[in-house]
């Protein structure tokens, strides 16, 4: 559990088209075998300390015909962004993807010492 210890907590968050393959013959709407692509993610403001952050899918747009295979994920999460992560495999084929994220942690107060 992370623990918060200030009383300036800070929510941000966004929608983001990852990917759109289906019209260009991307290798995600074509291709098999494992893919994955990745979208740097600055927040509006920098935390305190790396935040918690949550990744869902708002918009999957796949073909019918083959297998859904999905994994999705926050990576490399610092006080000031995070890597959005989006992962399929095998013959599954995904035309486009669109990913929400939010992010929660503490923000610095005008009160904070830095004594380094």
């Amino acid at each position: 559990m992370k623990k918060l210890r200030s009383h300036l907590i800070g929510v941000d968050s966004g929608d983001v088209v990852l990917f759109s393959d289906y019209e260009n013959g991307g290798d995600m709407w074509t291709g098999e075998g494992q893919r994955e692509r990745r979208k740097q993610i600055t927040f509006s403001e920098a935390f305190k300390s790396p935040p918690s952050v949550q990744v869902s899918l708002s918009l999957w747009d796949v073909d019918a015909a083959t297998v859904m295979r999905a994994d999705i994920a926050a990576d490399k999460v610092t006080e000031a962004g995070f890597d959005m992560v989006f992962r399929t495999w095998g013959d599954t084929r995904v035309a486009r993807v669109r990913m929400a994220w939010s992010a929660i942690g503490e923000l610095s107060e005008d009160d904070d010492w830095d004594v380094s």
